[in-house]
């Protein structure tokens, strides 16, 4: 999500969301939550009471101090990047429940193709944290922040029959290439941003115009305009956490 434009979308779209399609959780990418960048803590207990359950991160996890905190307490569901250092606060793998008691387990991984981040490998990284969910859940969902098409798809295949999903974040842009993997893992290249799409990737369109065509600095504020609410629903077999079903989803804030 990008700004309050996508924090207000998902606060009047997501509960009628949920009750109508029986959805039993949600996990929400924060990390550009906070004017665009980062997130801070009344985001997260807002985002919370709108019906979020997990909110994941990506490389912007950093950029609002004030999310070091609540990170370090880790009593909250906010995850950062799992394949981060060690000494890194908070942590990127956990299980939680689902609104039916049903335990799931959640990863968060950064890419390192073009992403710039001190991070270990994100195969072996989700290799260990899947081994270890699956001794408590056999429903594991994988947020995989990257930047790379080729990365990201390389992660479905590879986790392909241990995740119950492996959803692509980072590029804002929604893929069209939702699928169900042969052994049983839902996929979906990215799942879009939620905020405004009149824009680029979330931000007023004449100060980045004005940077590409000068290479001049501009600020890059939040833009306004044809807010939509972007990402996928995924059925899965709580027994053997496959995948049955994913259906991409992008709802304007202007629908009834």
């Amino acid at each position: 999500m990008v700004g309050q434009p996508g924090r207000t979308v998902i606060a009047q779209k997501l509960a009628s969301l949920v009750k109508r399609r029986g959805i039993e959780f949600v996990v929400a990418n924060g990390e550009n939550a906070a004017r665009g960048s980062g997130i801070i803590p009344k985001h997260v207990e807002a985002l919370l009471e709108s019906g979020v359950d997990v909110i994941t991160t990506g490389d912007h996890i950093w950029k609002q101090k004030k999310i070091v905190d609540l990170l370090k307490e880790g009593e909250q569901p906010v995850l950062r990047p799992h394949n981060y250092p060690a000494e890194a606060v908070g942590s990127g793998a956990r299980t939680f429940s689902t609104r039916t008691g049903l335990s799931i387990g959640v990863i968060n991984l950064i890419g390192r193709v073009y992403m710039h981040a001190p991070a270990d490998c994100p195969f072996r990284a989700a290799d260990r944290a899947v081994e270890e969910l699956a001794r408590k859940t056999s429903l594991i969902l994988v947020d995989f922040h990257a930047e790379a098409t080729s990365e990201k798809i390389a992660m479905g295949w590879h986790l392909d029959g241990r995740a119950t999903a492996v959803c692509g974040t980072h590029t804002h842009i929604p893929t069209a290439d939702e699928r169900v993997l042969p052994g049983g893992t839902a996929y979906v290249t990215d799942l879009g941003m939620t905020g405004p799409y009149r824009s680029v990737i979330g931000r007023q369109v004449e100060p980045v115009l004005f940077h590409f065509k000068t290479g001049m600095y501009a600020r890059f504020d939040v833009a306004e305009g044809d807010v939509r609410l972007s990402g996928a629903i995924i059925e899965a077999d709580p027994d053997s956490g496959k995948a049955q079903s994913i259906e991409r989803i992008c709802i304007s804030a202007g629908e009834d």
